[in-house]
């Protein structure tokens, strides 16, 4: 017991610690009239580029995407697929749903041995982990609706880094050496271009076979990715490393046009991702919740306000693991999800004073319908046209593979789905029938691209990366902004903390608590864990009441913001 009291109180003081280290009053990048925030200040620079040739928030969104595949690996991709949101500047709304698909030849107990038994790391590393990608097919279904420059001049500053080279950060040179060995193991061919005996930051990285591969995007647009070359490169190395991604696969996906979510609370509109993304409903419940209950009087992460957060994200990711799939295989009850006396119901056993056992806390019954390292950037234009995007490879790096031939890597997006009923995901998330594993399926997400509108006008725009984390990552910033009065730099800079049901226990970044906030919780009967390597990657824009923009960008990585 002695050495348990004293564990506890070891966690408070690192939980506490670094509560100085970020301003909580400090303002980011103020522009006139347009704003990129992304993950790497290279791809930022790319967008604000196109930005200023006059190209709008949706070509920008484009020329980021791919940039990021060049400088940011290890989520930037064209071998993944994401989410996008936008607003018009007329506040016309819609949603673009590029997520992967399970090949044709997947089927539930593809990650299970025998004795139904599932395989470590089968799911996660190696070829049979990998969907089928969509990003290509996502950013060009965006230019055929929305683009206004031509195609071609959107992904050249992506062919230009790779092939003439860009400069490592820190924090990139640190990842590739981490990953080295991953890349020899999972790779059925060396990818020598990346596997430098040692990467240190300012080192110039060039990726001749990706710039390839990205030239015939260039020309070619979907077919360049879908078909020729790129296409057997890509069946080849599915072939040699046991994968069953085929050419069918790849000639037979398509993204798809969503109508967004939408959802009132505070007095601001919410507009966000439907499934198979979690991280509209999670998020829109989150901030209903949230509403009924003085946090501004409470305090900014103090222990009245951290516990009701802790308890609605409970209740929220149980409905989560029950209720969210592919809406084109499983009926999500989205309205009833929504409802907001559905909503007040499952804070109906909430108690003030003390922590809510998790294995006593179920999915709920909401009324049917009357009828997963990931990156972010957001983006507003000159018109006041606003993308919010979130795209992933699933884990850093995804599947560890890298394409031979075509200098790309693919992702492993099959650990999000529900490998067997209530086994636990690379993020700790659980999951039963609706996100079961099923050919041409789309595995269920907790990215969450979001918007905020106040008054009719455009107010935020915000997502991050994080996988489980995402999603409180979101509600927590917007809360700092609309509830506590943070500029939008702030919002993202304070601490962070995250709940998901199981397992149950409250994950928190370095000062996001203090000692006296966490000894609140543990007497409530809250078990702490800390995360030393933080919570999320944040990209925030927001409209200040001048028209200005501000952007947010995360501290705890390389993010940048750019405009003018």
């Amino acid at each position: 017991m002695l050495i348990r009291r004293l564990s506890f109180i070891f966690i408070l003081l690192v939980t506490a610690a670094g509560c100085a280290d970020r301003d909580l009053q400090e303002r980011g990048l103020v522009t006139e009239q347009a704003m990129v925030v992304s993950a790497h200040p290279l791809a930022s620079a790319v967008g604000a580029e196109i930005l200023r040739q006059g190209g709008n928030a949706m070509d920008a969104a484009i020329a980021v995407q791919f940039a990021l595949a060049v400088v940011y690996p290890d989520a930037g991709n064209v071998g993944g697929g994401g989410f996008l949101v936008l607003r018009q500047h007329d506040g016309m709304l819609d949603a673009l749903d590029y997520r992967e698909k399970a090949p044709a030849a997947a089927h539930p107990d593809m990650f299970l041995n025998e004795q139904k038994e599932v395989v470590e790391d089968l799911s996660l590393k190696g070829h049979l982990a990998a969907g089928v990608p969509g990003t290509i097919d996502g950013m060009v279904q965006l230019h055929e609706k929305y683009g206004s420059m031509p195609w071609q001049e959107l992904v050249q500053p992506a062919v230009a880094l790779a092939a003439n080279g860009f400069t490592l950060t820190s924090k990139e040179a640190e990842k590739l050496n981490e990953q080295r060995l991953e890349f020899i193991r999972y790779s059925t061919r060396r990818p020598e271009f990346i596997l430098k005996p040692h990467w240190s930051e300012g080192d110039t990285v060039q990726l001749q076979d990706l710039a390839r591969t990205l030239e015939l995007i260039r020309d070619k647009g979907r077919a360049g990715f879908y078909e020729g070359r790129t296409a057997d490169l890509l069946v080849a190395e599915m072939k040699r490393g046991g994968g069953i991604i085929t050419k069918e696969d790849l000639a037979d996906y398509t993204s798809v046009w969503r109508k967004p979510l939408t959802g009132q609370a505070n007095g601001y509109r919410i507009i966000s991702m439907p499934p198979p993304s979690s991280g509209g409903i999670a998020l829109i419940q989150l901030l209903t919740i949230s509403e009924a209950y003085p946090l501004q009087d409470w305090g900014w992460n103090s222990v009245k306000s951290a516990h009701l957060m802790v308890e609605a994200e409970r209740r929220v990711y149980a409905d989560r693991a029950k209720h969210l799939g592919d809406p084109d295989f499983y009926r999500v009850p989205v309205e009833g999800l929504l409802a907001p006396a559905y909503i007040q119901r499952r804070m109906k056993g909430f108690d003030p004073g003390k922590a809510t056992d998790s294995d006593l806390v179920a999915a709920g019954a909401p009324a049917p319908p009357e009828s997963p390292n990931t990156t972010h950037y957001s983006i507003v234009d000159a018109q006041g046209n606003a993308v919010s995007v979130t795209t992933t490879l699933n884990s850093s790096f995804g599947s560890k593979v890298f394409v031979a031939g075509a200098g790309f890597l693919l992702n492993n997006e099959m650990d999000d789905f529900s490998v067997k009923a209530g086994f636990p995901n690379s993020y700790g998330l659980v999951g039963g029938e609706a996100n079961a594993i099923a050919p041409g399926k789309r595995m269920l997400s907790s990215m969450t691209p979001t918007i905020l509108e106040k008054n009719g006008e455009l107010f935020m725009v915000v997502g991050s990366m994080g996988g489980s984390t995402i999603i409180t990552t979101v509600y927590q910033i917007i809360l700092n902004v609309t509830v506590h009065g943070f500029p939008m730099q702030a919002a993202i800079n304070a601490g962070r903390f995250h709940h998901q049901w199981k397992p149950d226990w409250i994950l928190s970044e370095w000062g996001a608590l203090g000692a006296l906030d966490g000894l609140g919780l543990w007497w409530k009967g809250h078990r702490l864990a800390p995360k030393p390597g933080g919570i999320g990657r944040a990209a925030g824009i927001l409209v200040l009441p001048d028209g200005r923009l501000e952007g947010g960008a995360d501290p705890r990585g390389d993010d940048a913001a750019a405009g003018f």
